[in-house]
């Protein structure tokens, strides 16, 4: 890390998760005077916790696993999961620009060969990527080109001359940036305040994300009359374990290889193959806001080590899954009535084989693709889980180029928000991993609308 010896830069970076990072990478790159900013003090921000998933199309992993994708698939999943609230303009730059995500991996050398379909999708679109690889490197490669990493050192207000943003305020002092300032600082996972004032029905879900996701973008910005998008469709993702620490993001989504959610009266309430953050909602709905993931001995070999919302392993070296040899010596284990659970699985049993219609109208495994499978051979398993606030897929609201609007539409000059901060690509529902790679295609996207300037 790098101290400031001089007050003024070309730009100011705000928030150094990967958005940040991709960022400053760039400007530093293309031989910019940059200054990263970072409120904590370590790099990372939520990317470091997450799970490491990237939505992309038409990539190699996909071409050698057989798996027939495009830009039109892609764009058209992204529609629907958004519910027709998301910007179509932001999505359809989000396509267009897979290739800068996609070289950066590549030069991180982050690539696994994990790949498979989740919420949101119709085909395997979600790719693996190890994300200390990725951050470290881009950390790097941003240091070696000059730029000034600041840690411990949050950004507390933007400096307007009435004409465009000339700079931030931090640390009581004033960070002149000629070209402009790049908000990359996080959603508000950790603000009970911004919370309980956009999405007051999800407030009561597990603070999570990253520890400094508070909403200091967002407050920055509306400052100066930006607008917001996205704000109101804010859910928290259902999966994860009461006890999850942020050292180790436990998330499992059992559900989605074929087992079913029951709350804590041992009945289903909802349509499992949907969306995490829709189930978050209807999971923070049920008695004592959380509900079990039931599955039996054919789903639980299908866990993956190492593989996150898919290991099970791990979450039973954690003490965290219960199995038994029976429905009714589970529902027991658990403390729910077992006659209740035993009639809840043999009723979607019939659904899943087709002697009915499904009491939900789940049809498939994630998102209507795959075949439904009883849960019929012991021995079962439960996973206890709740409804975490992960992340705040809402922010201000921005143009294709990054530049952030103001409520009237209009740009504020030479202000730019990437990553979480920035709202418009999600509407009603997320597809996992277009949160990831929104952060690195629209950080360097930043870096290039700054470089046009």
């Amino acid at each position: 890390m790098k101290n400031a010896e001089a007050r003024g830069f070309d730009a100011i970076v705000v928030g150094a998760g990967l958005a940040g990072l991709a960022a400053t990478r760039r400007l530093a790159g293309s031989g910019l005077r940059v200054a990263l900013l970072e409120k904590r003090d370590r790099i990372g921000g939520s990317s470091a916790m997450s799970g490491g998933w990237f939505a992309l199309s038409g990539t190699p992993l996909q071409r050698s696993q057989r798996v027939d994708d495009s830009e039109a698939v892609f764009l058209a999943d992204m529609l629907a999961t958004g519910g027709g609230f998301a910007d179509e303009s932001l999505l359809r730059a989000l396509v267009a620009r897979q290739a800068l995500a996609l070289e950066a991996i590549d030069r991180a050398d982050a690539w696994t060969d994990e790949l498979k379909i989740s919420a949101g999708m119709t085909v395997a679109r979600a790719h693996l990527v190890r994300m200390p690889d990725l951050l470290g490197h881009l950390q790097r490669e941003a240091v070696a080109a000059g730029a000034v990493v600041l840690v411990d050192q949050p950004g507390e207000g933007l400096v307007f001359d009435g004409t465009r943003v000339v700079g931030i305020r931090s640390g009581g002092a004033v960070l002149a940036a000629e070209a402009g300032v790049v908000l990359t600082t996080g959603g508000f996972s950790r603000s009970r305040e911004l919370l309980e004032l956009f999405v007051p029905d999800q407030a009561a879900a597990m603070p999570y994300g990253g520890v400094g996701n508070t909403g200091d973008g967002i407050r920055m910005a509306w400052m100066l009359g930006a607008g917001l998008a996205d704000i109101g469709h804010v859910t928290g993702t259902y999966g994860q374990h009461a006890e999850t620490t942020d050292d180790e993001h436990e998330l499992l989504t059992a559900n989605y290889l074929g087992g079913i959610l029951v709350n804590a009266h041992g009945e289903r309430f909802a349509d499992e193959s949907e969306s995490y953050k829709v189930l978050g909602s209807a999971v923070l709905d049920q008695p004592r806001r959380m509900a079990f993931q039931i599955f039996d001995a054919r789903v639980r070999a299908l866990s993956r080590p190492g593989v996150p919302l898919s290991d099970m392993d791990r979450i039973e070296e954690l003490g965290h899954l219960h199995s038994a040899p029976t429905v009714a010596a589970l529902a027991h284990a658990l403390g729910i009535p077992a006659d209740a659970l035993e009639q809840t699985i043999a009723r979607y049993n019939d659904a899943a084989i087709g002697r009915r219609e499904d009491d939900f109208g789940r049809t498939g495994l994630v998102n209507g693709v795959g075949a439904l499978l009883p849960v019929e051979i012991g021995p079962f398993y439960a996973y206890p889980a709740v409804t975490a606030m992960t992340s705040t897929y809402g922010g201000l609201s921005v143009e294709p180029d990054t530049a952030v609007k103001r409520v009237d539409g209009s740009r504020i000059e030479r202000l730019y928000a990437a990553g979480e901060v920035a709202g418009g690509f999600h509407g009603a529902s997320y597809m996992t991993g277009t949160a990831l790679t929104k952060a690195l295609v629209f950080g360097c996207e930043a870096a290039e609308a700054i470089l046009r300037s």
